[in-house]
């Protein structure tokens, strides 16, 4: 990666932390002059800022992806069910996209536009995948995760209308926490 790429993706990670979870106010001017580049190199290296916007936001939740892995020694004996694992893997998860809702929705867009198996998303069905250590075929394990993935980017990008469409309101964690529960023991009891 060359140098100017690399710093317009540092800066524009730090307007990003700074902008108090709205990326969308982060001008192309802002991130060129805090650069100190001009700012049509934004356009050359990405297309675009929204690009730009995309691949630092995926690279934000990557990195904090990474910090949620399972232990997977300690996972071995947790005494837990695949289902009880897969809810608390789901859950921990949920409530992260809820956390950092803005940083999250330029991922699942961006991910949606270009889906591919280092997305977050695909990530995120790769660790479901690990809480199911059962006797379950890889096939219905890869189907689980991916159902219960896009299930919750749905349900998160429609969280504002989520009573009308779910039936469960999703701004309460409450209502998050029955969300996945029961999606949860939907998939692993018609599948498995």
């Amino acid at each position: 990666m060359s140098d100017i790429k690399e710093l317009l993706i540092d800066q524009t990670i730090a307007l990003i932390k700074e902008s108090d979870g709205q990326p969308e106010s982060i001008t192309a001017r802002a991130i060129a002059q805090r650069s100190g580049v001009a700012l049509g190199l934004i356009n050359y290296h990405f297309g675009s800022k929204d690009n730009l916007l995309a691949e630092c936001s995926n690279k934000i939740i990557n990195d904090l992806l990474s910090g949620m892995k399972p232990d997977l020694v300690k996972a071995k004996d947790d005494g837990l069910s695949d289902c009880e694992r897969l809810t608390v893997y789901a859950k921990q998860t949920f409530e992260y996209l809820f956390a950092n809702r803005a940083i999250v929705k330029i991922s699942i867009l961006s991910d949606f536009r270009s889906y591919g198996s280092d997305s977050n998303s695909a990530l995120t069905q790769k660790g479901f995948q690990i809480a199911l250590r059962g006797d379950i075929p890889d096939k219905s394990k890869r189907l689980i995760a991916f159902c219960l993935a896009s299930s919750m980017q749905a349900a998160f990008l429609a969280a504002d209308e989520s009573k009308k469409i779910t039936g469960y309101d999703l701004n309460t964690k409450k209502g998050r926490s029955s969300f996945i529960e029961d999606t949860v023991n939907m998939l692993m009891g018609e599948i498995v």
